[in-house]
């Protein structure tokens, strides 16, 4: 099938993935007359495709592309070569996201201001401040069917048995527990439906009643006629000029056959791992160190959050599947208060695993294959539990790097992804243990069951917003400080993780930097 815009077109904008920073800001531009190619690696998925089953969705939609981790991690030994669960295809992993949608807190853009200099981490203040980017959430918001919000004034989900155990919990230990704003329909809007319960969140939605730029973004950037889509594209590398400006991308089809996309503007949003991938593969002799690069720290400061699970077993049925994957969240310790022995805050979201994903993350590695986990699992139906969401530091020896001799199907290196937990995670994680314990033991929870950290799908940093050229690699705008023509659209350009799940504030960065990247093509200045 031939191209809708040819390859030497180098007035268009290319974007780099099609998740919530690459499908958002496709159709921001589209809707501004802007035309743009979107190169996405993965399949394109329909509606059909979406199974209710989540080993079987887990196998069609990951991203499964060798990765190799490295660190003194029980991650790294769990899951030696899925660091990460994220999405390879069309609508990144906007397809299997839960839909908490919530905004960054003020402090959160200044962690270094706050705590000052904390030992072993790489804080830095972001370049733009909660007041900035409060109208940008505004309109991520309206986009994508935030219920619960004044943005939208869609209701709330419907309180299920689940989120009703977990909030009498609280009650009892003097916490909070707060139903979810969630980008899941309760009403029908913008020809989608609301949700039925079907409790696959994470999976896809089947009916399409959560966002997804899948079928949102994507076909409305589509319907305009200024943007295409190419799926089963996968970038190889940047190019550029003599003068340092981008050029272009050299992209491989599904056939392997390459091909080099001219551009005006590139914006990459393939990911924290992907990202910093190409830019470290695209290195040449006027970028010896990678693209964008010129602070050092491309592939630094990966971030994942803090995290865990806590499951208790009760006595009696709570049926936790039967309601949206994250009902509710208690957020009584997602300030920054350094007296409970760490620095940043955290969430307790209720989160209900299936019991295939329930069997695999149980933790056989402590007790073993045995007794105890099968009861466990068989007591399924009683359980009530929490996915620990916390704020994870910075760290500069947290990286992608690329393999010195393992290749990929594209003949470029692997990436090497190192995560290691700060002594704030650890602190942090058995902060939120304990009190995951307490509250659940306040209603009659007969056992509680600590689970590790699972392959990471909030990833984060690795190519920061910074003020300064020489502390990161992008500025307020996500465009690089050294190739003003380059831009990071995706999760890689937090300064810091904060203690929310990203895809608003991806969202909400990518529709101020579609205002940014028009204005700045209107004006010539790229």
């Amino acid at each position: 099938m031939s191209n809708k815009f040819r390859l030497d077109d180098d007035s268009l904008v290319v974007i780099i993935g099609s998740g919530a920073g690459g499908g958002t800001l496709a159709n921001e531009l589209a809707q501004k007359g802007i035309r743009s190619v979107v190169l996405e690696a993965g399949k394109r998925f329909t509606l059909g495709d979406i199974d209710n089953d989540e080993w079987g969705m887990f196998g069609k939609i990951s991203w499964l592309d060798k990765r190799i981790s490295t660190a003194p991690s029980r991650l790294a030994k769990d899951f030696p070569n899925l660091p990460a669960w994220i999405v390879k295809g069309v609508g990144g992993s906007t397809m299997h996201w839960a839909g908490v949608a919530m905004r960054f807190q003020e402090h959160e853009f200044k962690m270094k201001t706050t705590n000052g200099d904390i030992p072993g981490a790489n804080v830095l203040d972001w370049p733009i401040t909660l007041k900035e980017l409060e109208p940008y959430y505004v309109l991520a918001e309206k986009k994508m069917g935030v219920c619960g919000t004044e943005s939208t004034g869609m209701p709330f989900h419907g309180k299920s048995s689940h989120y009703k155990v977990v909030e009498a919990g609280a009650q009892k230990i003097d916490a909070h527990c707060e139903q979810a704003t969630l980008a899941i329909n309760t009403q029908p809007r913008e020809g989608r439906p609301p949700c039925q319960v079907m409790g696959f969140c994470m999976q896809g939605c089947k009916i399409g009643a959560k966002w997804s730029t899948m079928y949102t973004e994507i076909p409305q950037a589509e319907a305009t006629g200024h943007c295409e889509v190419r799926p089963e594209s996968m970038v190889l590398r940047i190019e550029h000029d003599k003068q340092g400006k981008v050029t272009g991308v050299l992209y491989a089809d599904k056939e392997g056959n390459k091909h080099f996309q001219k551009a005006r503007v590139i914006a990459v949003a393939a990911n924290s791992i992907e990202s910093p991938r190409l830019l470290l593969n695209s290195a040449s002799d006027m970028f010896p160190e990678g693209l964008a690069n010129s602070s050092g720290q491309v592939g630094k400061n990966y971030m994942t959050h803090t995290t865990g699970g806590v499951y208790a077993e009760f006595e009696k049925p709570v049926h936790m599947h039967k309601s949206t994957v994250v009902p509710g969240i208690v957020k009584e310790w997602q300030d920054n208060d350094p007296k409970r022995g760490h620095y940043a805050g955290y969430e307790l979201e209720i989160l209900h695993l299936g019991l295939p994903f329930m069997s695999a993350f149980l933790n056989p590695g402590v007790s073993g294959w045995g007794r105890e986990v099968s009861e466990s699992l068989r007591n399924y139906e009683k359980m009530a539990g929490f996915w620990i969401c916390g704020e994870d530091m910075p760290v500069e020896q947290n990286s992608i790097t690329l393999h010195a001799t393992e290749k990929d199907q594209h003949g470029l290196p692997v990436p090497v992804v190192y995560k290691a937990d700060h002594i704030n995670d650890t602190r942090m994680r058995n902060h939120a243990y304990q009190k995951s314990k307490e509250l659940f033991e306040s209603v009659g929870a007969i056992k509680v069951s600590n689970l590790p950290a699972y392959p990471a799908s909030h990833n984060m940093g690795t190519n920061r917003m910074s003020e300064k050229p020489r502390d990161g690699v992008v500025n307020s705008w996500g465009q690089s400080h050294d190739i003003d023509n380059l831009f990071i659209s995706d999760g890689s350009q937090f300064t810091t993780s904060a203690t929310e799940n990203p895809t608003l504030t991806i969202v909400a960065l990518a529709i101020r930097q579609a205002d940014y990247i028009a204005t700045s093509m209107k004006n010539k200045t790229i």
